[in-house]
């Protein structure tokens, strides 16, 4: 098929090691059979990587940049400048001008204001929250003070028309968010089918973010608490969205592919794993970068097949544009490179990557390289680091998941390649310099 349809749901912080497939599932407390399957069916990845948090993962996502360069680097107060600026270009964008519908259902996170909405932004049509769901506590947190502090909302919009306000985001509306965003993406592909229209849809749902708490009819279901029963919903969403697939017929002409935006919570009582990978997300340890990654296309993409190559977040920028026939953006440095031959490929296909740099905030913190990651920062937990290194750490992640054993002083070699790697970035950065946190639009 010329124009395939691409389903992408990503998950928020969802770790390595929730679900069945990636040695979670039970083990968590909530089997996750509908996420399995589709692992069964077409390619795991156990080394696709994405950025410290939500924003600058989403911000990767959708430019194919890293987010130093586009200035996307972290969640502000609401009406702040954030997110990106008009003059970034996005995978919705490029789709839309190769004729596909587009539609965004979830959390957007990359701009709060006119001109920056999803609606702005390449998709037909948006639902859901513009920033992240924290939010939905405001209204029950003790002494929250609506003229201080905005009142957090779900919205609506369509392209060439305001967003608007649709209802109150508090806790009863984050327990139905991801039922109703389901709804809406099945009869967005109902009515594409119809129409004989090539769609993307972009499903960013809510679980498992905190507050992670699940919808009435899953409250109670695996007795292992609010995170398990969210882990049960969720695996049931996801579920759905391939059952409709399945049932319009279109499985074999729609790239499907699920994976997440970031490593697990660190907050009790919703603390999530990494499985056997050491950290949390808005670190640089393993159990930030490598998340779940699944990808179907039934006579693409081999079933069953798993792979440890290197993938990164803004690969899927540059592959998923390719799959569209679209071109990308020549005036500017695309950090996503393109994956089809590895995606669709034989078992032992490589990825067309060796590694790649890791930035939190403006800071470098990490490298990694084949099987080598290196430290400029060490902070193996949330709050607890030591500040930049005097010199680097290196670790073997093949021989030392945990990232516990420093072995740069019998491995110097590997700095070469790996500095070379920064060397190159910098000079990109010198001819194409970097959009400035909160950076205005442009005229």
């Amino acid at each position: 098929m010329s124009s395939p349809n691409i389903v992408l749901i990503l998950a928020d912080n969802l770790g390595w090691g929730e679900l069945g497939c990636y040695g979670g599932g039970a083990l968590r407390g909530a089997p996750t059979p509908r996420i399995d399957a589709l692992a069964r069916e077409g390619l795991l990845l156990q080394n696709f990587n994405v950025e410290s948090d939500c924003v600058p993962t989403r911000s990767a996502l959708m430019t194919g940049r890293h987010p130093i360069r586009t200035g996307s680097l972290q969640s502000v107060p609401p009406g702040l400048p954030q997110g990106l600026t008009r003059w970034e270009i996005t995978l919705a964008q490029l789709l839309a001008q190769q004729g596909y519908a587009t539609a965004h259902y979830g959390k957007w996170h990359l701009g709060d204001v006119e001109g920056r909405y999803p609606s702005d932004r390449g998709f037909d049509h948006w639902y859901g929250i513009p920033r992240t769901t924290d939010e939905s506590q405001f209204t029950s947190s003790i002494g929250y003070d609506p003229t201080v502090a905005d009142l957090p909302f779900i919205m609506e919009g369509k392209a060439g028309e305001p967003t608007q306000q649709v209802k109150l985001y508090d806790l009863d509306a984050r327990r139905g968010i991801d039922a109703e965003l389901v709804q809406r993406a099945c009869t967005f592909m109902q009515r594409n089918v119809a129409a004989g229209k090539p769609f993307f849809l972009y499903f960013p749902m809510v679980h498992l973010h905190f507050p992670t708490l699940p919808h009435a009819d899953f409250a109670g279901r695996t007795g292992h608490g609010d995170f398990a029963d969210s882990m049960a919903e969720m695996d049931h969403r996801v579920g759905q969205v391939v059952d409709e697939v399945e049932r319009l017929g279109i499985a074999q002409d729609t790239l499907f592919i699920f994976c997440s935006d970031n490593g697990p919570e660190f907050r009790q009582p919703y603390r999530g794993t990494a499985g056997p990978w050491r950290g949390t997300y808005h670190t640089a340890m393993e159990g930030s970068l490598r998340v779940p990654f699944i990808a179907r296309w039934p006579g693409r993409i081999q079933p069953g097949r798993v792979s440890n190559e290197i993938v990164h977040v803004t690969d899927l920028f540059t592959t998923l544009a390719r799959v569209a026939g679209a071109a990308l953006p020549a005036d500017r440095p695309i950090d996503g490179v393109d994956q089809r031959d590895f995606l669709f490929g034989a078992q032992d296909s490589k990825s067309a990557r060796e590694g790649f740099i890791f930035y939190i905030k403006q800071e470098m913190r990490a490298l990694k390289w084949r099987d080598w990651k290196l430290h400029f920062y060490w902070e193996p937990e949330v709050n607890e680091g030591k500040g930049k290194l005097e010199s680097p750490y290196l670790f073997n992640l093949t021989r030392d998941p945990k990232e516990e054993s420093d072995v740069l002083v019998f491995n110097t070699w590997v700095m070469g390649p790996m500095l070379r790697m920064v060397k190159a970035f910098n000079d990109s950065a010198e001819l194409h310099p970097h959009t400035r946190p909160g950076a205005k639009d442009p005229a």
